[in-house]
């Protein structure tokens, strides 16, 4: 009882210290929040994590003592940085305007039903302007009836019912997946089990009625060569010539012959005959069925099929590669492609609406009341006249909605959101304008909510924070500080004579470092040097394939391979990167002993990293002085806790 006490002691504790100010610099605050929201994204392991947090806590001081440095300047009104952030804004606040949760279960939702393939038919009854509902619907419903009973064969049951105006179809879809039908296709056939027809589906072209006829583990996606032996519509009578050459092709590939080299020879495919016959990546439902069944039937890499026949011709296919679906959510790079298939399928509009709906009230999203027939009015005279009238009081400048926010969405902005679709109004406008301005009441409301996030989103408000403040500091410690060091060449000077024993050479050489586009390059260059010839004109002869730096260099810094032992005039080992192949190797030139003093010219850019730690030290003391720094130690002591 005695440890679940000081269990809760500690938590609250943390709890109240999480909310509480850390530390002060003059009249400004921050908060424990927001210093741990930066240590969070930037922490790494480390044996002492106390003295992190407190190592973290000074250079956090310091970082915002010289942004409020920036901001007395005023630079966060810059222009540049102005844009910079607009354009930041832009791109993260899309993450901030969607339902996550909801996204994350049709994302789930995706992924359970990639794991599966259906065989689809589906029956089809289009539905015309003149058509008499009332029979088509009947004739659909039989269907539906008939199908159910399965006493009978769907082109029987077809022939009975097909009188008249009813015009029944039926159609093999093949196998599908998901993404492969429009979603709400997706879910009746998703919802099938084998065997099993859907209830009659109404759409606007006419009704549908799908038929779930097997079920397969997910395929997945394959990449294949083919040849293809086309047959040209008409010319029948040739099919058995091509055949036979369709037969000798097979005969030679299974005694060995190249698959590439026969298809750059035989095969009629434009597309893919000059890169022997290699088809891009492809899954279930992309080509004809007859096809994807003999390529998903190849069950190893280098398998080749006997000839088949489509509607295009005879075709013998090997397989390259296949990428099974894999059968949890730990593939990173799948689950990347999926929600990007989730964010770009039609989907994705039931998280925008759910997204809609839960902000509304958040916002104090209210429509006033307009009569929708005069607003149509003034929309047309507008549209189609460019001019401005008033119907009943209702004209461009006449409110639609207002926010708690103290704006309002007028008229005139419907009228700028329907040019900007840019789209021709055909048949009854009055609908028209009805379906958008449903969509413009939401687009309204998003619009809203965005330019307010950081009063709905303490993450998005974080970022912005942070982007805000490193773009502030760059800007500032690039005139206070990096600016000024390698300007002030006086100042460089006086700072090397008074630490010139800093500045010394470890053991070193005069030497010309060659970089090489890969091994054999440097090869051919290192046996030119060795005949006599100089390193410019070997880099005359292949300026793209070698480039060289000459100067003197520490040894350490000479890239060799282990236990090098330098001497004038050696010609290094090349050193290859493992990642692209490129080769690296020195001649040494002359060496140099230990300790030697380095002049004001050898030693600049180690004086210009040395005076810019001098500056900047004087310059954060300065803002101590003008912010003095207060931090709370019972709030600190309690974050370690």
């Amino acid at each position: 009882m005695k440890k679940l006490f000081l269990l809760l002691i500690t938590l609250t504790v943390t709890f109240i210290s999480y909310g509480q100010t850390l530390f002060t610099y003059g009249n400004h605050k921050v908060a424990a929040t927001e210093f741990l929201d930066a240590y969070n994204k930037n922490k790494t392991n480390v044996a002492d994590s106390s003295q992190a947090l407190r190592d973290y806590l000074n250079l956090y001081v310091k970082f915002k003592l010289k942004v409020q440095a920036a901001k007395d300047l005023h630079l966060d009104t810059l222009p540049s940085l102005e844009a910079d952030l607009h354009n930041f804004r832009s791109q993260i606040e899309g993450n901030y305007l969607k339902d996550d949760k909801e996204t994350k279960r049709l994302t789930d939702e995706a992924f359970e039903r990639s794991q599966k393939d259906i065989h689809v038919v589906y029956f089809f009854e289009p539905v015309g302007v003149d058509s008499d509902t009332s029979i088509t619907y009947n004739a659909i419903k039989e269907l539906y009836q008939e199908l159910k009973k399965k006493q009978l064969s769907d082109e029987e049951i077809i022939a009975q019912l097909n009188k008249g105006s009813v015009q029944i179809q039926k159609n093999d879809a093949g196998y599908i997946t998901a993404f492969t039908l429009p979603y709400e296709f997706e879910n009746i056939v998703y919802n099938l089990k084998p065997g099993h027809v859907s209830a009659p589906y109404r759409t606007k072209k006419g009704w549908f009625i799908f038929k779930n006829t097997g079920e397969r583990h997910a395929v997945g996606k394959i990449t294949i060569a083919q040849i293809l032996f086309a047959i040209p519509e008409g010319h029948s009578q040739g099919k058995d010539r091509i055949k036979k050459t369709a037969d000798s092709v097979y005969n030679a590939l299974r005694n060995g012959a190249d698959f590439g080299d026969l298809a750059k020879q035989f095969s009629d495919d434009r597309s893919t005959f000059y890169n022997g016959g290699k088809l891009p990546e492809f899954g279930t439902a992309k080509y004809d069925s007859i096809f994807e069944d003999h390529a998903f039937a190849l069950k190893k890499d280098g398998e080749i099929s006997a000839p088949f026949e489509t509607e295009f011709g005879y075709h013998i296919i090997e397989r390259v590669s296949a990428a099974p679906v894999p059968a949890t959510q730990k593939d990173e790079a799948f689950m990347y492609n999926l929600k990007q298939d989730v964010a770009n399928d039609s989907r994705i509009h039931i998280a925008q609406k759910k997204f809609v709906t839960e902000i509304v009230p958040i916002i104090g999203s209210k429509k006033l009341n307009v009569n929708q027939k005069d607003l149509w009015v003034v929309t047309d005279s507008s549209l189609m006249r460019d001019k401005n009238v008033t119907i009943d009081k209702i004209n461009e400048n006449t409110s639609l909605f207002t926010y708690n926010n103290n704006t309002s969405v007028k008229v005139r902005d419907w009228i700028l959101y329907l040019r900007n679709l840019n789209s021709t109004i055909s048949g009854n406008r009055a609908a028209y304008y009805e379906t958008e301005f449903k969509r413009f009441s939401d687009a309204s409301a998003v619009s809203n909510y965005a330019s307010r996030l950081e009063e709905f989103s303490p993450a998005f408000k974080s970022q912005i924070r942070e982007f805000t403040e490193g773009n502030m500091l760059f800007e500032v410690m690039q005139r206070k500080v990096w600016g000024k060091a390698s300007s002030d060449t006086m100042g460089l000077k006086d700072f090397y004579n008074q630490h010139k024993e800093k500045y010394f050479w470890n053991s070193s050489a005069e030497a010309i470092i060659f970089s090489c586009s890969n091994k054999d390059v440097a090869t051919d260059a290192m046996q030119q040097l060795r005949a006599g010839k100089t390193w410019k004109e070997i880099l005359s002869e292949s300026p793209s394939k070698v480039q060289a730096d000459s100067g003197r260099y520490e040894l350490g810094q000479i890239p060799v391979v282990d236990r090098t032992y330098f001497t004038k005039g050696l010609i290094t080992a090349p050193v290859i990167n493992k990642n692209d192949g490129t080769a690296v190797f020195a001649q040494i030139i002359k060496l140099y002993p230990d300790h030697q003093q380095r002049s004001f010219e050898d030693a600049r850019g180690l004086v210009i990293n040395d005076y810019q730690s001098y500056l900047e030290q004087k310059w954060v003391s300065q803002l101590e002085k003008k912010y003095p720094v207060k931090i709370n130690e019972k709030v600190f002591q309690g974050l370690l806790k």
